[in-house]
């Protein structure tokens, strides 16, 4: 059982991905109070929270009796969003998150966005209601967030404290982070876009 705790956090905090995600919230970081940026994020993962808690106690069946699709389906679809980022990422660096990115004023009333409330994302709420009772999964989804909002603002911190002697070299690490993140998102993604694929049958495990 605690096997299946850790790598359901294991899967949740990846797609998450605060470095990555810090990318795309960027402009928030530079531009928004440390205060007022944590309000954004904490609102944004309320809403998220409830949404992957509702997912993750419906499961298939809310793909399959309400949406009239397969669950598969979307484990595909969610795993070639999740590659196309990552690839635009490894290879172009954070120009590529960046037009993905909406206004900043918009963003700032809900952080819906592909990284934090996305098929790869929703995927994962689904597996890890499958391999968890509700109210654990539910302890896994808040729990997650809540690390993922703590590192942000961290970073938002360390962001504000460094950005006037080491604009240059904090851009770079967080470039070079999100590189690396990129590859394990891509990775990921490859595993979505295959455990659907053997879901359907249109290959053997």
């Amino acid at each position: 059982m605690e096997e299946a705790y850790l790598r359901s956090f294991a899967l949740f905090f990846a797609l998450f991905n605060p470095f990555l995600m810090s990318i795309y919230l960027l402009d928030l970081i530079r531009g928004l109070p440390t205060p007022t940026f944590a309000r954004v994020l904490v609102r944004g993962s309320m809403i998220s929270a409830c949404v992957f808690v509702l997912f993750a106690w419906g499961g298939e069946a809310f793909f399959r009796d309400y949406l009239q699709v397969r669950f598969a389906s979307f484990q595909i679809f969610g795993g070639i969003v999740f590659l196309l980022i990552g690839l635009r990422y490894v290879f172009s660096g954070a120009a590529a998150i960046e037009s993905l990115r909406d206004n900043p004023t918009a963003m700032a009333g809900s952080i819906a966005m592909p990284i934090m409330i996305g098929p790869g994302t929703v995927s994962a709420a689904v597996v890890i209601g499958t391999r968890l009772p509700l109210a654990g999964a539910a302890v896994v989804i808040v729990g997650t967030l809540i690390l993922t909002v703590s590192i942000l603002v961290a970073m938002k911190v360390a962001h504000d404290k460094l950005k006037e002697r080491h604009a240059a070299m904090t851009d770079r690490y967080i470039d070079l982070v999100g590189r690396m993140s990129a590859l394990l998102i891509g990775t990921i993604a490859i595993d979505m876009i295959l455990t659907g694929l053997q879901s359907t049958g249109f290959m053997a495990e």
